[in-house]
């Protein structure tokens, strides 16, 4: 799969992209990752990519052709992440794993022209009813839920059947590991009864 992110802070994405399953997908080739930087589509000496809004108000607002120039000769499926758009679920996430190119972009200041929602978005996605400063997060968010979907992006395949918010798992049952005993903290001793049919039952009523 390929993704790219289109944003004013590329920076931000160089920790928890150059980290786990994500840096891992990178390495075997299962993704195919760029960070696009939309300054560098800025056509005056300061780098401006934004303006004030018409009609007045306060902030900023990113600009409909910087943001165009930024998407021209790219192929996929064009993601604006908005406080106003669709909540990203686990089902959303499936769906977008089953894409082969993803490109996202990332709002900032007081927001985006309108026109990328109407004219270029395919879809517009948030991730939670909350403010934040810029869409990077939420990509972070989004890149690291579908990637971990690809085949071969993790360890155990079987992982992914009981995560929860999969399928008909709502959430994960209880995990527990050694030391058996701690602190007076005891581990439930269905599991350690090698029972696995009442250890099945206690999980799924967990």
């Amino acid at each position: 799969m390929k993704i790219n992110i289109l944003t004013l802070f590329p920076k931000m994405f160089d920790g928890p992209f150059g980290e786990s399953i994500v840096k891992r997908a990178q390495d075997k080739n299962i993704i195919d990752l760029k960070i696009t930087d939309l300054r560098s589509f800025a056509t005056d000496k300061y780098k401006s990519v934004d303006d004030k809004p018409y009609g007045g108000g306060a902030g900023m607002v990113i600009r409909v052709d910087i943001i165009d120039k930024a998407i021209e000769g790219k192929i996929g499926k064009i993601i604006l992440l908005d406080a106003g758009g669709e909540r990203f679920t686990q089902k959303k996430a499936q769906e977008l794993a089953k894409e082969e190119s993803l490109i996202i972009i990332c709002g900032h200041y007081e927001g985006i022209d309108h026109r990328v929602h109407e004219y270029i978005a395919d879809e517009v996605i948030s991730i939670g009813d909350y403010v934040l400063s810029g869409g990077e997060i939420p990509a972070m968010v989004i890149v690291d839920s579908v990637v971990r979907l690809l085949p071969g992006a993790l360890g155990n395949s079987e992982s992914l059947a009981e995560e929860s918010h999969t399928g008909s798992v709502k959430a994960e049952y209880p995990q527990y590991t050694r030391p058996e005993e701690y602190k007076g903290w005891k581990v439930p001793e269905v599991l350690l009864s090698g029972d696995h049919k009442k250890i099945k039952e206690w999980r799924a009523g967990s």
